[in-house]
């Protein structure tokens, strides 16, 4: 069978080009078309790895014969227009966390993905870091179970920068995009809703015009909690680190990485094929599209964490 021609918008930003060099690695799928904001930044990302199409417009981006899917690297406030579109117009769609950022367009989303019966994907990398997936994979065999989670997702943060430390046109945003992974990473490990939640945040920054802290407290119904606290204020490591504290041991992730309570490293590198986290999505992603199935974090399968920050936000709000 011939390969997936997968084209990349955003492509010249922070997780543009991982999701490029994960697909390069993915021996089912090829890059055929990258958009930027710019011709010279659509120029620059494509030709470091030569690909064909490269696009300044969105819809000519879609518009474009080569191309059966498309994953979304572009500003949060652009997902859910970008995904309804990619499905009009025919492509599977994986969408950068979060999917969209409020739960009316997350729904439009997942109905319009029911309509079309094409492979649409939000962004939880979170399921598919080797970490997670080894915590994953004894609570599915029975060998621990989740009492509580507690976690931290510190930055440092003044300005509109992305990961690259370059310059973005939109703001980050601890609620819907960082606490996004682990609201749904809290409820893919437990299997269960979030029907308790509670939740503060400290003043909003005079120019961002975002809260710069916060803190997140989660219930399931047989009692597992998750304790989170967000920060744009942290002068330290930057990245999300979480303790799984369990009937039967304790384990923290960081990233891609695994350790016990003590710190002691445990090994994951038979988990899956590889160790990248963004590879793993994007080669579910490729393998739902050729085998026709549901992916592992569906837009469905993702609804529910938007439903519980929906109420967070307005409980904060009020």
């Amino acid at each position: 069978m011939r390969k997936v021609r997968v084209g990349i918008a955003g492509a010249n930003g922070a997780f543009g080009s991982k999701h490029m060099d994960a697909i390069s690695a993915i021996e089912d799928a090829e890059i055929s078309a990258v958009m930027a904001t710019s011709m010279a930044k659509a120029d620059k990302a494509a030709d470091r790895l030569d690909v064909p199409h490269r696009f300044d417009d969105f819809d000519a981006f879609l518009a474009c014969d080569d191309l059966d899917a498309v994953i979304l690297a572009t500003p949060t406030q652009l997902h859910a227009t970008q995904g309804l579109a990619a499905m009009d117009a025919g492509k599977h769609v994986l969408i950068e966390i979060p999917m969209a950022d409020t739960l009316a367009d997350s729904q439009r989303l997942v109905t319009r993905q029911a309509e079309t019966g094409l492979t649409a994907m939000a962004g939880h990398v979170r399921r598919f870091n080797p970490s997670h997936q080894y915590v994953h994979n004894e609570i599915s065999t029975g060998k621990l179970s989740i009492q509580q989670m507690d976690v931290q997702t510190y930055f440092f943060r003044r300005s509109n920068m992305n990961a690259k430390g370059e310059p973005r046109s939109w703001t980050d945003h601890l609620l819907w995009h960082h606490a996004c992974h682990t609201i749904d990473l809290f409820m893919y490990q437990t299997g269960e809703m979030v029907t308790e939640a509670h939740a503060v945040q400290g003043p909003v920054h005079p120019e961002l015009g975002i809260a710069m802290d916060m803190s997140i407290l989660m219930k399931t119904p047989s009692g597992k909690i998750c304790t989170l606290s967000l920060s744009f204020n942290n002068d330290g490591p930057l990245g999300t680190f979480f303790r799984y504290i369990c009937d039967n041991g304790t384990y923290v992730a960081r990233y891609d990485d695994l350790f016990d309570g003590y710190d002691a490293p445990i090994d994951v590198s038979k988990v899956a094929v590889s160790m990248n986290g963004i590879e793993l999505i994007d080669r579910e992603f490729i393998s739902a599209i050729k085998e026709e199935r549901e992916p592992n974090s569906s837009l469905a399968q993702c609804l529910p964490a938007m439903q519980v920050m929906h109420m967070i936000e307005e409980k904060m709000s009020a």
